[in-house]
């Protein structure tokens, strides 16, 4: 297994160096072998392409693009796609999403790689990106991504899936502790599609959100938050900034607040060695992607502190995307109570699986949930042989 530093790989990034560090951290509780491990550490393809996009001034920009695939042992690939439209005019950031899509043509497919929305991203980038590749094979294919508009086969409670996932992984957690959420106070990092769906969830199932934060800042309230009047504020002014519904708070402040949960759905790398140590919540739940580094985790093990991990406890919206390409690819759609009654089925299936290796092993939810990934990965790669 390769250590966690610098390979000079094109896919290199801070994140990718933490969860190489997870994965290892987490092989010595596997059966695989050294061979199984060193695939599973590293992608299968790694994808960089130019994207020329003529500006409204009449100028091109040449972008770079990137798609890495990291396994697909176990079938098709699917992940998101992140841009920054701040910098892109509606037409420029259409004609970059279109451009962007032909030229990943020979590497996606609905048997192949599914493209779907990330930061930044959302229905219309999906939407794009399946005009795109369906006029240049010929006829309409709505499996080639998800999280699209439910008008061209997209799949109703795609848009809630994450953050409604992430309050029914917490919710099942103080069951198998044998306590209540409904007696919890929550502090929401990140108040967007995610935080803000989880917060909204959390309350319906009668916790107490004292505290939210967006990019302008935290707002908290000791008697918990009135969500409703927060979303018309936003609505209105663009952020919390300013919000007169609660006291303003920094993002330090926010995540060192009273609460018993505190939900990280903001960018990675926001629980830290230096501020862990100061948190008051006895659970950590991870709704972004590697909101908690390593030497926070750490610090979160020693203290009691129960993480929740990212690969499990944001599964909800990935778990939806493959229910979409499924109803896709057959063409029969759900309802929503359908949907959510087999969402809560697979997050409490996951959840009591990786609990349960927890328990056996003795080591971290995060641990184990990637004991039981890489379980399952690593039986099909050792099924399936090396080829040649």
């Amino acid at each position: 297994m390769p250590e966690a530093v610098d390979t000079g790989h094109e896919w290199e990034s801070p994140l990718y160096r933490m969860a190489l560090a997870q994965v290892a951290r987490a092989l010595p509780h596997t059966s695989v072998t050294q061979g199984v491990a060193a695939r599973i550490a590293m992608p299968e393809r790694s994808v960089i392409v130019s994207v020329p996009v003529r500006m409204d001034d009449g100028q091109t920009t040449v972008f770079p693009g990137y798609r890495v695939q990291h396994s697909s042992a176990l079938g098709p690939t699917e992940g998101g796609i992140r841009c920054d439209p701040r910098a892109l005019s509606p037409g420029e950031l259409e004609r970059l999403t279109r451009r962007f899509t032909a030229e990943l043509r020979p590497f996606i497919g609905p048997q192949q790689d599914i493209p779907a929305p990330d930061m930044a991203t959302g229905e219309q980038t999906m939407a794009w990106m399946m005009d795109t590749y369906s006029m240049m094979v010929g006829h309409a294919v709505p499996e080639i991504v998800t999280g699209k508009p439910v008008s061209i086969g997209g799949s109703v409670f795609r848009t809630e899936s994450t953050g409604v996932g992430v309050a029914a992984v917490i919710e099942r957690a103080y069951e198998r502790l044998g306590r209540r959420l409904a007696d919890q106070r929550c502090v929401v990092k990140g108040f967007g599609k995610v935080g803000g769906i989880c917060a909204t969830d959390l309350v319906e199932r009668g916790a107490t959100v004292v505290a939210v934060s967006d990019v302008s800042g935290g707002i908290t309230a000791e008697g918990g938050l009135d969500l409703p009047a927060l979303r018309a504020w936003i609505a209105e002014h663009g952020t919390l900034d300013g919000c007169p519904h609660g006291r303003a708070v920094s993002d330090a402040e926010l995540l060192e607040l009273d609460c018993d949960v505190l939900v990280l759905a903001a960018l990675e790398h926001q629980l830290t060695g230096e501020n862990a140590p100061r948190i008051k919540a006895s659970i950590v739940a991870e709704g972004a992607n590697g909101p908690t580094t390593l030497e926070g985790d750490r610090v979160c093990a020693a203290r009691g502190i129960v993480v929740l991990p990212d690969v499990l406890a944001n599964a909800g919206g990935v778990t939806v995307s493959y229910f979409e390409w499924v109803q896709d690819l057959g063409r029969f759609f759900w309802d929503c109570e359908e949907i959510r009654q087999r969402l809560a089925a697979k997050l409490n299936d996951a959840f009591d699986r990786v609990y349960s290796v927890a328990a056996q092993k003795e080591i971290t939810l995060r641990d184990a949930a990637l004991v039981d990934a890489i379980g399952h990965v690593g039986a099909a790669l050792a099924a399936g042989g090396l080829y040649p």
